[in-house]
């Protein structure tokens, strides 16, 4: 992974520790909204530890590919990327 690493779990294991939370939350019969207000702050965490990694993906992996790669491996990180953009804005 190129990805920063430290950054990325620290982010990632804040997640985990809302997550951890959030069932806390939950299991004390809190209130809906601060429950839901701490999903979506998790969430929130959640993307942009993806869109390091994507940035990074791109900078690397797919940059390399289209510099020496042949027209499968390029087609082939285009694809992968398209893939992650569907699942992200439910096209």
């Amino acid at each position: 992974m190129k990805a920063d690493r430290d950054k990325t779990l620290r982010l990632l294991k804040t997640a985990r520790g809302q997550l951890d939370g959030i069932v806390g939350m939950i299991e004390d019969d809190r209130y809906c909204v601060d429950i839901s207000n701490q999903l979506l702050a998790t969430i929130a965490i959640l993307r942009k530890a993806n869109a390091g990694i994507l940035r990074a993906h791109l900078g690397h992996c797919v940059t390399e590919s289209l510099r020496t790669g042949t027209e499968t491996d390029r087609q082939k990180k285009i694809d992968e990327l398209m893939g992650i953009l569907e699942k992200t804005t439910g096209a």
